[in-house]
């Protein structure tokens, strides 16, 4: 890791509104507020409407890294935009164009190793999402090789949606710097989903996000810093 980019994490969930960009969000105000320099990319998007930049998932992250959500900004930090709200390979597909996973890795790379202090990379979706015919966010996962952070809900379903992503990552060697539990709106209970995940977590910590209490992210910035130390 080279000496300007202080620490990096891929953070990833276990389905689409299950909160990356919450956490990525917090996190990244936490760390500014801290005195700390903070770049969060979102290489893919889907869903993207590009009459509104700043409600993108991207726009969100720039504001929350202290950068205005235009659209030249967007684009930099999210180069893969799609407008359909589907997995890459069918919003790609629809309009005539390919992600190239290589293309996509390299770009990840570049754009980390140019930057200064903290470096969130969001992904897309769910840890099994398609990106191509060939590759998942796992792939994805695999080839940059940073830190994983997790998020997952409390919505009914979730449990077993969290330990089919650990499954699904554990196959291919990547076992999560931690599990984010993000209360879900209306759900199961914070304490009883982590009833159930901490015996089948294999001692992964589990941290847990109120749902709107931006007061937890002091706690989970400082545990990321202190992982990566």
């Amino acid at each position: 890791m080279p000496a300007q980019m202080e620490y990096a994490y891929f953070i990833t969930a276990t389905g689409t509104d299950a909160g990356k960009t919450f956490v990525a969000e917090g996190l990244a105000r936490a760390w500014r507020a801290a005195g700390r320099r903070v770049r969060a990319l979102k290489p893919v998007m889907s869903g993207y409407d590009a009459a509104a930049p700043e409600l993108s998932d991207a726009g969100r992250l720039l504001a929350a890294c202290g950068f205005a959500a235009t659209a030249e900004n967007v684009a930099a930090i999210s180069p893969w935009r799609f407008k359909a709200p589907l997995s890459p390979d069918g919003a790609s597909a629809l309009e005539g164009r390919a992600l190239d996973f290589d293309d996509l890795v390299g770009w990840c790379r570049r754009e980390a190793l140019r930057s200064e202090g903290a470096v969130l990379v969001e992904g897309i979706g769910g840890v099994m999402v398609p990106l191509d015919a060939n590759h998942t966010v796992r792939e994805w996962i695999v080839a940059l090789d940073l830190p994983v952070l997790l998020v997952a809900g409390t919505y009914l379903g979730a449990i077993s949606h969290t330990l089919t992503s650990l499954a699904a990552l554990r196959e291919v060697g990547i076992r999560p710097a931690a599990v984010v539990v993000n209360e879900s709106a209306g759900g199961v209970s914070v304490e009883d989903t982590l009833a159930s995940l901490v015996p089948h977590a294999e001692g992964i910590p589990l941290l847990t996000i109120a749902r709107g209490d931006p007061a937890d992210f002091g706690a989970l910035a400082d545990f990321v810093l202190k992982g990566c130390r």
